[in-house]
């Protein structure tokens, strides 16, 4: 969904070319750390100057001409071939997260180590919740051999929803099974290529210190046309200066370093650019928090400057519980992202700063994006929706409930599923549930029924495969 006019811009024209500038100057002249030799010789050969064995000086005509062949806009796709999301612009889509350690189990309200089931559940229930455009894992699970984790993700990921899937793995390896994993099920190499359904996160050390695994991974997909989520990480204050701007500068430096790489590789290769990863630190918790105002939409702007998507950040919670606290950082969150124009927004139904998810606190969020999406949606004003002649046939005290123009048009506003809206009485009759447990039942209905779109069976053996060889 595009926003039409409700936005709002957190940095001028004339900031983001500053914030471009300095990190044109940041990359020319103080230079990134590199820990793979492929990307190395690749920039010197580029035009880079290298010191020290893996420093590397980019020139800006390098960044100006990389900037010029990523491509603008990026499709993904279902698991069924049917175009999903236009990645670009102000489109805003919205997904779950990875990873969290915990789980917030909504059958007990109690927070425990997350399975490899909960994966299983959290894809179930993103998959059925329609305001929720991809997923991720959500959870880490505990119960399997963490170096094969992702793996064993991907697999139930992919068994348990149609819709886009962006992915996260540990190591180079991971990144190269769960594309295996996704081939098979399109049906082959070129045929993922011209229809992705996956995207890969991949976290980078820091804006200026790049990991050989997040290095492996961007060059990687780029060769096979798999957008890549290549996201610094810089903190202000501890990693990065602690004024934002400085931070900002280091983080969207580290940026274009991985669009660079990703058109040296491969003219037009997908890539998608941080509509997060700027953070602080609470001084007074050491806690990174999520849903912190001071960094939000900077990033955002930037990657409006290029023309090019971005992966962002909304949904979440500091809260431990699925309360008001969660509800309303939720809400916050979102309507920031949204407003700012994030294009793949992740980590709905998160809680505790990232370490703990819900899967009620999941179906909160695709509440408040179904507001959230209506609120944005362009409103029609014509001769249909204004009714001149009716309000002049009705008169100073006519009643149009029973009207057929009233018949016509009353679905069209926004009505909930979770929020309550009736009056006490019909709340006492329907049991006096609070949002959580109305939240709960949602859930265990959406698990008590069936996998929508199953895949083939010779699929399902085909990733079993896969994973098997991983496993021995």
């Amino acid at each position: 969904m595009s926003s039409p006019g409700v936005k709002i811009e957190r940095l001028s024209s004339e900031q983001c070319t500053t914030l471009h500038n300095a990190s044109l100057e940041i990359l020319a002249q103080t230079g990134v750390r590199l820990h793979l030799d492929e990307a190395v010789e690749m920039l010197r050969k580029a035009g880079a100057q290298v010191s020290e064995g893996n420093r590397a000086r980019i020139p800006a005509s390098l960044v100006e001409w990389a900037l010029s062949t990523a491509p603008k806009q990026i499709p993904l796709f279902d698991r069924l071939g049917q175009p999903a999301m236009l990645l670009g612009d102000r489109k805003n889509y919205y997904g779950s997260g990875s990873d969290c350690l915990y789980i917030v189990d909504h059958r007990t309200n109690q927070r425990r180590r997350a399975l490899l089931q909960d994966v299983v559940e959290g894809a179930r229930v993103g998959d059925a919740l329609p305001n929720v455009d991809f997923v991720m894992s959500m959870f880490l699970p505990s119960d399997v051999d963490p170096q094969i984790s992702d793996v064993l993700q991907m697999e139930v990921m992919l068994n348990n929803t149609s819709k886009p899937i962006v992915f996260v793995t540990n190591e180079f390896a991971g990144c190269v099974d769960a594309v295996a994993m996704a081939e098979a099920v399109a049906g082959g190499e070129d045929a993922l290529s011209a229809k992705p359904f996956i995207a890969c996160y991949i976290n980078v050390t820091s804006g200026l210190v790049h990991n050989e695994e997040a290095l492996q991974k961007v060059l990687f997909l780029a060769g096979k046309g798999i957008p890549a989520l290549y996201l610094p990480l810089v903190t202000a204050g501890m990693t990065g200066p602690v004024t934002l701007p400085g931070s900002m500068a280091m983080l969207n430096a580290g940026a274009l370093v991985g669009v660079v790489l990703s058109q040296l590789k491969r003219e037009g290769a997908p890539v998608i650019v941080p509509g997060c990863g700027l953070t602080i630190i609470d001084m007074r918790t050491m806690v990174n928090p999520y849903c912190s105002p001071d960094g939000k939409g900077m990033t955002h702007a930037m990657s409006r400057h290029y023309g090019l998507p971005n992966f962002g950040l909304g949904g979440g919670a500091e809260s431990k519980l699925v309360d008001g606290q969660a509800a309303a950082e939720a809400a916050l969150t979102l309507m920031s992202e949204t407003l700012n124009g994030g294009n793949l927004i992740h980590d709905l139904g998160y809680l505790e700063s990232g370490l703990s998810g819900s899967l009620a606190q999941l179906a909160i969020c695709d509440e408040i994006v179904g507001w959230l999406k209506h609120y944005i949606a362009p409103v029609a004003v014509n001769a249909e929706t204004l009714m001149l002649d009716l309000i002049d046939e009705k008169g100073p005290e006519g009643s149009f409930i029973t009207h057929e123009h009233t018949l016509k048009h009353f679905r069209e506003h926004w009505y909930p599923t979770l929020f309550e809206r009736g009056n006490y009485s019909q709340w006492e009759k329907a049991g006096c549930k609070s949002l959580s447990e109305r939240t709960s039942e949602q859930v265990e209905k959406i698990l008590a029924g069936d996998v929508k779109k199953p895949l083939p069976e010779n699929v399902v053996q085909s990733l079993k495969n896969i994973a098997q060889k991983v496993v021995q």
